[in-house]
């Protein structure tokens, strides 16, 4: 019988979990896609490339779409249980509530496992292609589109102006076209009535063709001294022009170049790089003295007490004076401010490389906990979700709905506050990292305990009993008191 019921349970909860989870994951690729639309539309990408980002894009959200998917599941499950006297019933045939859950705990095991693998290889992946793609559709160039009256540059070594256009034919009408590919200025320009302008399908060339219409085009020079030119004039029925084009259409570029991102990295590079990062501080701050005094002869000569002669504080009244002449002093004086001003600049870059590493060591120690963050939070989203379930016993997509949205935005706030006070130093990583499930994880026990003790938390009748007890215990009080 209870294998029957573990079935019964694992398979409703299946359900929910595969329909929140593809609902969770549109929701967000709308959000990526329209995040990103500005950078797609426009630049003649064909519908591969586009799915392909979007592919990508889905597996980098993993992190937000998989805690909120369980959590909103369990609710789904057990709160339909609870609708339909399921779970009433297994608790009369005397199936505790940790029983009936067991199953579900499993689950969720091998859930968060899932999640972690995602996070360690398949999320790094995911942005290592991201990163390549947005890249390299970044330097696509836009699509060929024509306008109206005015002079339009947007294909190399070349200006075009068209008058109007046919918006059934797309036909042009009163072209103008200046040839700047001899680099001489406008000494090639050609004039036609008519024609039509369209990229061959691989985006190398642009076939123009041109119907009755006059070339203008200069003859070359005879020497360099030679200030007169030959013009020519061509007139043509019909022409026809291609010309190619370089770097204008979609190409893939290797995926390695972003490898040292942090967010492309698994977890055995993010720990070298931690270390590597620790280490290079380490040596900084050790060697700063240094380092900041490259123009200083002697490590010591700042340092009254290396002079065993001196017994007192330097003494600054028998120091020589400045030489007498005054060019002399103005030379000194130019070189004592050339090596402050250099000074306060090996400072300043000495400064804000040791912000930078450290920026980026608390980023790498970050992400490193963090991939064991997104398995702890899928847990605990469940220790919500199901005692929840069971304790409002809504089922449907309305009121779990509502809760779910509830607990996964503080989770996510805190995420993101806790992810912000780590990179700047405010808290350190490790506590950055699990803030936010360390904030859920009380909820979850305290969930948990009240759904195995039957409670009412969510039962309206009793704490409007609670509130007629106290004003009736009130008005009793002050009834007593007048008498």
């Amino acid at each position: 019988m209870l294998k029957k019921l573990d079935r019964f349970v694992i398979k409703s909860f299946m359900g929910p979990m595969a329909l929140t989870f593809l609902i969770v994951t549109f929701v967000l690729v709308m959000q990526f896609l329209w995040l990103y639309i500005d950078e797609l539309v426009g630049k003649g990408l064909s519908f591969g490339i586009i799915m392909e980002f979007l592919m990508w894009g889905t597996a980098t959200l993993f992190p937000l779409v998989l805690p909120l998917a369980t959590l909103l599941a369990s609710i789904m499950t057990l709160g339909n249980f609870g609708e339909n006297n399921e779970l009433l019933a297994m608790k009369a045939a005397g199936i505790s509530l940790q029983r009936i859950l067991t199953p579900l705990i499993i689950i969720s095991v091998f859930i968060s496992i899932a999640a972690f693998f995602a996070s360690n290889n398949l999320i790094p992946l995911a942005y290592r292609k991201i990163y390549s793609l947005r890249s390299d559709i970044a330097h696509t160039r836009e699509e060929i589109k024509l306008p109206t009256g005015i002079f339009y540059n947007g294909i190399e070594n070349y200006t075009i102006r068209v008058k109007e256009r046919d918006p059934k034919t797309s036909t042009l009408y009163g072209i103008m076209i200046y040839d700047h590919s001899a680099m001489r200025g406008n000494t090639n320009v050609t004039l036609a009535e008519s024609g039509s302008i369209k990229l061959t399908s691989d985006k190398k060339n642009i076939v123009i063709k041109l119907y009755n219409g006059i070339r203008y085009q200069d003859g070359e020079r005879i020497g360099y001294s030679d200030t007169s030119f030959v013009m020519q004039r061509i007139e043509f029925d019909g022409q026809e022009a291609i010309i190619s084009l370089t770097d204008y259409g979609f190409k893939r570029s290797d995926d390695d170049r972003f490898g040292d991102e942090i967010m492309a990295q698994n977890l055995v590079n993010l720990g070298l790089r931690r270390d590597s990062l620790q280490n290079y501080l380490s040596y900084t701050q050790s060697n700063f003295k240094f380092r900041f005094l490259p123009s200083f002869r002697y490590s010591t000569q700042l340092d009254t007490s290396y002079n065993k002669n001196l017994t007192t504080l330097f003494p600054l009244d028998t120091l020589k004076t400045i030489p007498q002449t005054k060019e002399r002093e103005n030379y000194i004086l130019t070189q004592v401010v050339d090596k402050i001003n250099n000074q306060i600049s090996i400072w300043e870059g000495l400064d804000y490389e040791n912000k930078y590493t450290t920026i980026q060591y608390r980023k790498a120690s970050l992400e490193w906990y963090r991939k064991f963050m997104l398995s702890f939070a899928c847990i605990i989203f469940f220790f919500i979700g199901a005692p929840l379930g069971a304790i409002i016993r809504k089922g449907g997509l309305g009121t779990p709905v509502i809760t779910s949205v509830f607990f996964f935005v503080i989770y996510w706030v805190i995420d993101i506050i806790g992810k912000k006070l780590a990179t700047d130093g405010v808290i350190v990583p490790a506590l950055g990292a699990i803030i936010s499930t360390l904030v859920l994880l009380p909820i979850g026990i305290f969930l948990t305990k009240k759904s195995t003790s039957d409670s009412s938390l969510f039962n309206a009748d009793a704490y409007i009993q609670a509130v007629n007890r106290f004003f009736k215990s009130v008005f009793q009080r002050n009834k007593s008191s007048n008498e």
